[in-house]
């Protein structure tokens, strides 16, 4: 597609950039809502499992389209991504219990591990990686806008009407976007006939899933040590083991091993997981600590994630335009993933006297930093490729990121639960006074252990109203106890996201910067490639 008219390649990008919009409006919404949601129908204990399921389900499926898109061309898969997580976004409304919401967004999940593979695929079609810095940077720009109005419009919605309609409210950009898609994205060329590696798409499948189970599980619902957590983990790696064998055996595989032995590409996906690890595990925890630690309505929580998105979008939007001028992109995402560093700390190290004020400011100083480094490794990794390959490597890159924010949120869900239990037993051990088992009063004191309570003011009220005046105290000190753990755990919370980015820093100065190519013709890719071999300066 890259030898149409540039007017031509704008309404693409619009439509493109419309059915991005619907995927991620629909993805953010729900933060600022979900505390919400789950105090509504339940399931405190699967709280990470609407985020896990989610990104389980979009790794599933980016990997085995991307190969697939290679082949058959992006449009079909875009539309059917689109149909589908409409259908999923109806569903996750009518939801009554936690079950029933976890499987309908892990559908959504599939569909959107879709349309963000052939989006970001898309665009490689179009433009050449020299010219991508720019687009991406404003698709990454359009995360930062959903980000911006989902999270408030999400609170707004749960504290005003009724929560289903934040599944429900955007359908018809979804029905826009489906219908631009339709009418602007051209047919593109079948290529060749290839076979298609059922077999490795299957064992690749079947060794995330229960990796993924192994990691969400460990340290909450199961010991790390345990037979269900060690069995998950072994079956993962034979299921490994079987993908590697199958894939080294096919004339067109899933995932082509060979291209793991261009070190621009593996570094570039490993560093894309290590900040999926960081951005996903600790900032979906960032309006459990708005809400539950300084108080703030699910409204005015939404209002207070806005300046980090702002941020995230200004410097995406900027970090992309220098990309495309000056060919650069190494010291870039350094710089970013550094800033993201300071910022996570600075969450860390926030407390019960923290405000509203300081959150912002720590989280417009993250979004500057995610901004800058974010889509910078979709590109190095694209660039890295041959152009027909460009599918199966954009949705690595996605598959990796992906991995990253199941394996971060599963590990961070960890250090929280581990971490809010040990100070609730400090705190209860230097407490006297507080009703005992054996208290008339024990039952209602027993719904202040679960950090849930803190996401609904008017549920809490009713509770404190219910207190005779003699216990007003006590229900008092026990609330504050509470929020006293629920800070204590989410400081590790971002503390161990700052780490994870720290280590990505590190895995990003062994990133080779090679020229960002001008063209998408399989001659300068060839050029290009002989680049990548020779040593760095």
């Amino acid at each position: 597609m890259e030898h149409l008219e540039q007017k031509q390649k704008v309404t693409i990008m619009i439509a493109i950039m419309a059915a991005m919009l619907f995927a991620a409006l629909n993805q953010t919404i729900v933060g600022t809502a979900l505390p919400r949601i789950i105090s509504d129908i339940g399931g405190m204990d699967y709280y990470n499992w609407v985020f896990t399921v989610y990104m389980l389900g979009s790794s599933v499926t980016a990997i085995l389209v991307g190969k697939l898109s290679d082949i058959y061309g992006r449009k079909i898969f875009i539309l059917i991504g689109i149909g589908l997580f409409l259908v999923a976004s109806f569903l996750n409304g009518t939801s009554t219990n936690i079950t029933q919401l976890i499987i309908y967004r892990g559908i959504q999940g599939m569909a959107g591990g879709v349309i963000m593979s052939t989006s970001f695929t898309a665009v490689g079609d179009l433009f050449s990686p020299r010219e991508r810095g720019r687009w991406q940077g404003l698709m990454g720009g359009i995360f930062g806008l959903s980000s911006v109005f989902g999270p408030t419009l999400g609170g707004y919605i749960v504290d005003n009407w009724n929560w289903q309609w934040v599944f429900w409210i955007f359908l018809p950009v979804g029905v826009v976007a489906f219908i631009l898609i339709v009418k602007m994205f051209p047919n593109t060329e079948k290529r060749e006939r290839e076979s298609v590696d059922y077999f490795g798409s299957v064992f690749i499948t079947l060794a995330m899933i229960p990796l993924l189970l192994a990691f969400s599980w460990a340290g909450t619902t199961y010991d790390w040590v345990s037979f269900q957590i060690i069995g998950l983990f072994f079956a993962s790696v034979i299921f490994f083991l079987l993908f590697i064998y199958t894939e080294k055996k096919v004339k067109s595989p899933v995932l082509p091993l060979e291209l793991f032995k261009n070190s621009i590409f593996s570094v570039a996906n490993f560093s894309g997981l290590v900040l999926g690890m960081g951005m996903f595990g600790a900032i979906m925890y960032v309006p459990l600590f708005v809400q539950g630690v300084i108080g703030t309505s699910a409204t005015q929580s939404g209002f207070v994630m806005m300046p980090m998105t702002l941020s995230m979008v200004l410097t995406s939007a900027v970090g992309g335009q220098i990309i495309t001028k000056t060919g650069k992109y190494k010291l870039q995402a350094i710089l970013g993933l550094a800033v993201m560093t300071i910022g996570l700390f600075l969450l860390s190290q926030m407390g019960m006297e923290s405000t509203n004020g300081t959150a912002v400011r720590n989280m417009i100083i993250t979004g500057l930093g995610l901004g800058l480094s974010f889509p910078i490794f979709t590109l190095v990794v694209q660039n890295a490729v041959e152009h027909r390959l460009l599918g199966v490597a954009t949705a690595s890159n996605q598959l990796f990121r992906q991995l990253g924010g199941t394996i971060g949120v599963s590990i961070m869900g960890t250090v929280m639960s581990a971490r809010m239990s040990d100070k609730m037993a400090d705190l209860a051990n230097a407490s006297e006074g507080l009703p005992q088992k054996d208290s008339p009063l024990a039952e209602q004191f027993a719904a202040l252990k679960n950090p849930q309570i803190l996401m609904n003011p008017d549920q809490l009220d009713a509770l404190r109203d219910k207190v005779p005046e003699d216990f007003v105290n006590y229900f008092d000190q026990a609330i504050l106890m509470l929020r006293e753990s629920l800070n204590y755990a989410l400081e590790g919370v971002f503390f161990v996201g700052a780490g994870v980015i720290l280590i990505g820093i590190l895995l990003t100065f062994f990133l080779k910067e090679i020229p960002l190519r001008t063209s998408n013709k399989k001659e300068e890719t060839k050029a290009s490639d002989n680049l990548k071999h020779q040593p760095s300066e």
